[in-house]
């Protein structure tokens, strides 16, 4: 395989190797392969990751941005649920970086499945994530890799801008919130959508996250998350009445509300992660 000077995947390069393996992109596993060497290394210099990280990358495909981590980092653990790209991912890495093939671990699974990865424990997530899986593997990553202290993802711009979204802002919902349970949260970039191939029909966002103690309570991170669901799914209506299902009752939801000092005339939107926490913690007061 012939590749660009600087040891990165380039458009002909990227669409060669999937015609090679007779890959074309699914929607059904949200496939847009990066063909664009300045994006990826984009990517890298944003996730801030150095010699002593160990990176989780999820959806590697066809290997463009696991090349160009590769040389910045101790080692990659990958993960593809493609079997044709996990199969084919090590040897386009000893094809194009011979020197750095031993840095890669391909895993052929969903990451939604992964409960644990093999040593050495990631220290960082980057990737370059299924438009229609992205919230929910972020939010299970961070719950059973507690390692995982940093966070670079690249998302569609409006799950982007949702994850990164301050209460009272239009954006802030539940992604905002159970986020912010994890990490600080910001919108670290933009990406164009004609650094993809195929090219998606909307723009993509860059996601950085920095993991931080959640907030002190007494209450879990599933009881906290139940209160944020309720909330959420009923977002034009008040706490009290948007509450009163998980509490049993509007007169309870107020109740428990006012215990945790929240107006109960508030709206969900209003809320951070740590008065949520004070709701949960209050329904067993």
């Amino acid at each position: 395989m012939v590749t660009e000077d600087s040891g990165l995947l380039g458009p002909a390069q990227v669409r060669a190797l999937a015609s090679r393996l007779g890959v074309r992109p699914t929607k059904q596993w949200g496939q847009n392969f990066v063909i664009d060497a300045n994006t990826v290394r984009k990517i890298v210099r944003s996730a801030g990751v150095g010699p002593d990280d160990v990176v989780l990358e999820v959806g590697p495909g066809l290997g463009s941005l696991t090349l160009a981590l590769l040389p910045e980092v101790s080692a990659v653990t990958a993960l593809e649920i493609d079997p044709t790209l996990a199969g084919q991912l090590p040897h386009t890495v000893a094809e194009v970086a011979p020197a750095l093939a031993d840095r890669l671990t391909v895993l052929h699974t969903d990451a939604l499945a992964v409960r644990e990865v093999p040593d050495p424990q990631p220290t960082a997530l980057v990737a370059n994530l299924p438009y229609n899986v992205s919230v929910p593997v972020v939010l299970h990553l961070l719950e059973v890799l507690p390692g995982l202290d940093r966070v670079l993802v690249m998302v569609q711009l409006e799950v982007a801008e949702r994850l990164a979204a301050a209460p009272g802002s239009k954006a802030y919902g539940v992604p905002s919130v159970k986020a912010s349970w994890y990490a600080d949260v910001r919108l670290a970039g933009r990406v164009g959508r004609t650094v993809f191939w195929p090219a998606p029909n909307v723009d993509s966002g860059l996601v950085s996250m920095v993991r931080r103690p959640p907030p002190p309570t007494p209450a879990s991170r599933e009881e906290v998350f139940a209160v944020v669901d309720a909330a959420f799914a009923q977002r034009r209506k008040t706490l009290r009445a948007a509450l009163a299902g998980w509490a049993g009752s509007a007169a309870e939801a107020e109740r428990v509300l006012r215990a945790a000092g929240v107006d109960p005339q508030a709206r969900g939107e209003r809320l951070d992660v740590t008065q949520f926490a004070a709701v949960a913690a209050a329904r067993g007061r």
